[in-house]
């Protein structure tokens, strides 16, 4: 059976970034942090960001920066599914 786990992200004042029911962190740096969870991936861009939690075993995340755009890709989204629709 699949893991149903609620899935919420938060934006503090787009300073603050928190979340839960997060895999992984695929990627991150300044600029841009790449989530995981069930659903796919989360890309979250901004400037001066600052991972400051996060829990694989509790699925938590937080950040801090000044974020600028947050973007859900659903699994399957991927350059070729979009491309050869």
């Amino acid at each position: 059976m699949e893991n149903t786990a609620a899935h919420s992200l938060n934006i503090e004042q787009c300073k603050k970034i928190t979340a839960t029911s997060i895999d992984s962190v695929d990627s991150f740096s300044d600029r841009q942090i790449v989530l995981s969870y069930q659903g796919g991936r989360i890309v979250v861009t901004g400037n001066g960001m600052k991972i400051i939690n996060f829990s694989k075993t509790g699925g938590s995340f937080g950040a801090t920066g000044e974020i600028i755009s947050v973007r859900y890709i659903g699994k399957g989204m991927g350059l070729k599914s979009r491309l050869f629709k």
